[in-house]
């Protein structure tokens, strides 16, 4: 493993490519503070270039908005925007959105206030990273338990809802109105047509057709503290 300091006493930059444990990869991107993303998969570093609003901010944007209306509605709910991820000592991702039960959950908070384990849905903005979110990362996600794992693929024009069943990855199929349900978060419907075409107050109105169940009224008095 690489030091933790140089010979005159300076912490390496992160670069692209460096190979880390998790705790050298904290202490090197603690000292970068204006660093905005990166991320440890497999035990490499993944630096994110500068971002289109097209091609990532604008999606970014509407998966955000569509989520956060879910969690106004469900309690014990945390949404996380870009949050880092201790996965495991050779992972530690920064997903584009996460959403994870607070209590009672497969994930905690460490001390320090980061999220430790797995949090039940991750979303990705898959442009330029489409490669790395389609399989190093999908498997990282699966093998460490992530529930349900989202990409929205923008280059390709297509939206992936992968939800974990007996150990692999299972894609979910949107029924024959053209919506897909989440598994694991009763009521989280979602029209991809619509998201995918901009839609959002068809995305919302869909949403709220999924909040209005019986099975979304059953989750919140289940989870409800």
């Amino acid at each position: 493993m690489i030091s933790a300091t140089t010979s005159s006493g300076l912490t390496p930059p992160l670069e692209n490519g460096d190979r880390l444990t998790r705790f050298e990869f904290e202490h090197r991107y603690s000292a970068m503070p204006n660093l905005k993303k990166a991320e440890l998969i497999e035990g490499i570093v993944y630096m994110a270039s500068a971002l289109r609003i097209t091609q990532h901010g604008e999606p970014h944007a509407h998966i955000m908005l569509w989520l956060g209306f879910y969690k106004a509605f469900t309690p014990n709910l945390q949404l996380g925007d870009n949050c880092t991820v201790r996965l495991d000592l050779d992972n530690e991702p920064q997903p584009d959105a996460l959403l994870r039960i607070e209590v009672g959950g497969q994930s905690t908070i460490s001390q320090d206030g980061y999220v430790e384990s797995a949090p039940e849905l991750i979303v990705e903005i898959a442009a330029s990273s489409v490669s790395l979110d389609l399989h190093q990362k999908l498997n990282v996600y699966r093998r460490n338990g992530v529930q349900e794992y989202l990409i929205w693929r923008v280059y390709d024009e297509e939206f992936d809802w992968f939800r974990l069943n007996v150990g692999e990855y299972i894609k979910i199929e949107s029924n024959q109105d053209g919506i897909i349900h989440s598994q694991i978060f009763p009521g989280l419907w979602l029209d991809k047509t619509a998201l995918l075409a901009g839609n959002l107050a068809r995305v919302l109105e869909v949403l709220q057709q999924g909040l209005a169940t019986q099975e979304h009224q059953d989750f919140v008095q289940k989870i409800y503290r």
